[in-house]
């Protein structure tokens, strides 16, 4: 699956706003969905890259031998899901950012189909 349809499998998740695709070491989105007046994807993607860096330094300083599947944020209209890829052949700088609205979406399946567009994603 190539990106342009990950962030389309993305967005047909029930209840999701936005998607993007991220690297978190620049910072950049390799590509956006959704969004709109009140969420700039491109905004929000930069800024929770530091939420990435801030988490690994943290796992760094712990000495913990383990890796992030995701990192959920939630507020009270939305869920923040941030799903880092992790590639069978090398450690990835890459994450999936999806906004989801929390009235419309099921977490537990939106973290599920996530996992599914990560297995399938190739970049």
């Amino acid at each position: 699956m190539n990106i342009e349809n990950a962030l389309k499998e993305s967005m047909s998740i029930a209840g999701a706003v936005g998607v993007a695709l991220v690297d978190y070491e620049s910072g950049m989105s390799l590509g956006t969905s959704g969004g709109g007046d009140w969420l700039n994807l491109e905004v929000a993607a930069a800024g929770n890259t530091d939420v990435v860096r801030s988490k690994m330094r943290v796992m760094s300083a712990l000495a913990l031998n383990d890796s992030i599947e995701d990192i959920l944020i939630t507020l009270h209209r939305q869920y923040h899901l941030i799903r880092l890829l992790d590639s069978m052949s090398a450690r990835s700088s890459l994450f999936l950012y999806l906004v989801l609205d929390r009235d419309q979406a099921n977490l537990a399946l939106a973290r599920h189909y996530l996992k599914r567009i990560e297995a399938e994603l190739q970049v």
